[in-house]
């Protein structure tokens, strides 16, 4: 199978840490892999904030889930999503849970707000990141979270301290580190997601 594909298809979401750091190579090649994403109009309009210190990226997961177990169940019932509402709710108010699963080092990915394919753009450049990882060697992991913190308390001291360019928001974080534990499969892919029109 070529290699690229072969990586596509193998690359999961690790949710499992060792805490020894990533090499500084291995990191940057990650992120210029980011950067090479396509995006709409080639507005590249990204900017990764690499956090490696450990009590900030703690900070950060406990201020998230104070925002998950005081999110209103009645408002995400009003848009069907009552079962995630408790979901959330249940994360936080558990201590035991991390948001960004103790990962040596999490990538905040922040884009241009004034541009209309932003979220796309930096979903894009996650996608290219975690597909990076995974050839190195590196586990990786998708997680939200930040978004909802800045709708919900923009003036967030921990926040503040991630020194984001002005103009720019949180889309999404990428979790990099070693994983703990064999591979696991990848689960069936559903069918009939595709049509033709020739």
């Amino acid at each position: 199978m070529n290699e690229t594909l072969s990586i596509i298809k193998s690359r999961r979401s690790i949710k499992s840490f060792q805490p020894e750091q990533i090499k500084d190579t291995e990191l940057e090649a990650i992120l210029e892999a980011g950067t090479y994403a396509p995006s709409a109009s080639n507005q590249q309009s990204w900017h990764f904030t690499v956090v490696q210190s450990q009590r900030l990226i703690n900070q950060l997961s406990e201020a998230i889930k104070k925002i998950y177990a005081m999110m209103p169940i009645s408002f995400l019932q009003q848009m069907g999503n009552d079962k995630k509402a408790q979901f959330l709710q249940q994360i936080g108010n558990n201590e035991k849970v991390h948001l960004f699963h103790n990962a040596p080092t999490i990538v905040v990915i922040s884009g241009d707000k004034t541009e209309m394919y932003t979220v796309e753009n930096c979903s894009l450049a996650a996608g290219n990141m975690m597909n990076a990882a995974k050839a190195l060697g590196v586990g990786s992991c998708w997680v939200s979270g930040l978004p909802q913190l800045i709708d919900a308390d923009p003036d967030n001291q921990f926040i503040k301290e991630l020194n984001l360019p002005e103009g720019y928001k949180p889309v999404c974080v990428v979790l990099l580190g070693y994983k703990t534990g064999a591979d696991t499969k990848a689960a069936e892919r559903k069918e009939n997601v595709v049509n033709y029109v020739k």
